[in-house]
């Protein structure tokens, strides 16, 4: 099977795509490195600031498209899977549209159909927009602003979104939250993959032991702290830390690239990860993978989607409930002698459910049903 992927998120095209090679499959991953990330891609499309910068970006995408036919599956990062305005995306769509097999859109990040059900009152109790009835800390931040949010419920957006819906053969998820909100808007050609972790390739490090101790991991994204109530748990971990200076220690990392980002978690017992989530997502996934306790998001829903009704190694947080953060963080450091045991479940979570092997399967299974 031949398979394209265009544009990235988080490292999960390309992580898909060296699994697939390993299966015999030929793929080829499109994308600008998910910006500050840089990971690894076969063809650049990578955007630089400026007028320049666009107009070479352009020529970028010209000198790449011959590249980008006679494939069986072309996997779309999102419905803006280009750093263009939705009228030049359509037209790369139908182009590749035309010269390949099948396309399939990944549900990875915000689009327009994550941001109507965010916005429906029923599909989710809390989400990157609102907590219960109220607004969440990121609308009407700066970086609600500066990410052009309201552009997502204008009319423009919508007419992009239906378009690419339309075009598209299906679609797969890879977090609960995106699962739910297309089932509604695809049926059964959406399906729920999960995120891919190489796991062969991630050497778990066992903890024998409670640490003297507790060193907790947190990893800033610049652009989108607020969005992930990254702030949020930062502030909840450096009172904890204030407060019990002896018993515990944090890490705190910004805006490194992908490779340098997982050698700087190596050395740490639990990482923080998004607030606002019902799933744990890549970042949690690559610190499980190496024997860290993941506090993030694993709501019922999710594990209940996966089937998994035993192991459920992940701390959750739940950003409705006052100070929460803090009484888990220092239940962690309070029962540290559970951290072996939980490091080893973390462990043993993603290569049950997340495996590269395993979610690089489960897109096949879906791409031959289409």
């Amino acid at each position: 099977m031949k398979v394209l992927f265009v544009g990235d998120a988080s490292n999960l095209h390309n992580c898909l795509a060296g699994q697939l090679r390993r299966m015999g499959h030929e793929a080829v991953v499109a994308s600008n490195g998910s910006t500050w990330m840089d990971t690894r891609r076969d063809i650049n499309l990578l955007r630089r600031p400026g007028k320049l910068g666009a107009v070479r970006y352009v020529v970028d995408i010209a000198k790449a498209l011959p590249k980008m036919r006679g494939h069986d599956i072309v996997q779309l990062c999102t419905p803006i899977f280009l750093n263009l305005k939705p009228a030049k995306v359509r037209w790369v769509l139908d182009y590749l549209k035309r010269h390949n097999g099948k396309v399939v859109l990944s549900a990875l990040a915000t689009d327009r159909v994550y941001y109507d059900a965010c916005h429906d009152g029923h599909t989710y109790r809390y989400s990157d927009y609102h907590l219960g009835n109220e607004p969440s800390p990121f609308v009407g931040s700066h970086e609600y602003q500066a990410q052009e949010q309201e552009n997502w419920g204008k009319p423009f957006m919508k007419e992009h979104s239906d378009y690419v819906l339309g075009k598209i053969d299906g679609a797969t998820a890879c977090l609960w939250e995106y699962y739910v909100a297309y089932k509604p808007v695809l049926g059964d050609r959406v399906v729920h993959t999960g995120i891919p972790i190489d796991t062969d390739g991630i050497v778990m490090r066992p903890l024998d032991k409670a640490p003297q101790k507790v060193r907790f991991f947190i990893g800033i994204q610049p652009t989108r702290t607020v969005l992930k109530g990254t702030d949020r748990m930062l502030d909840a971990l450096k009172r904890v830390c204030a407060a019990r200076p002896d018993e515990c220690e944090m890490v705190v990392v910004e805006g490194v690239p992908y490779e340098q980002y997982i050698e700087k978690m190596r050395s740490s017992h639990v990482l923080l990860d998004q607030l606002y989530s019902y799933t744990p997502a890549t970042n949690a996934l690559l610190a499980m993978a190496q024997g860290l306790v993941a506090v993030s998001g694993a709501e019922p829903e999710f594990y209940d989607l996966i089937g998994e009704t035993e192991n459920r190694p992940v701390v959750n947080v739940d950003p409705l409930i006052e100070g929460d953060i803090e009484a888990q963080l220092n239940h962690i450091i309070d029962n540290k002698q559970l951290l072996p045991e939980m490091s080893r479940n973390s462990r043993l979570f993603v290569e049950r459910h997340n495996a590269a092997a395993i979610v690089a399967q489960r897109h096949i299974d879906f791409w031959n049903t289409l």
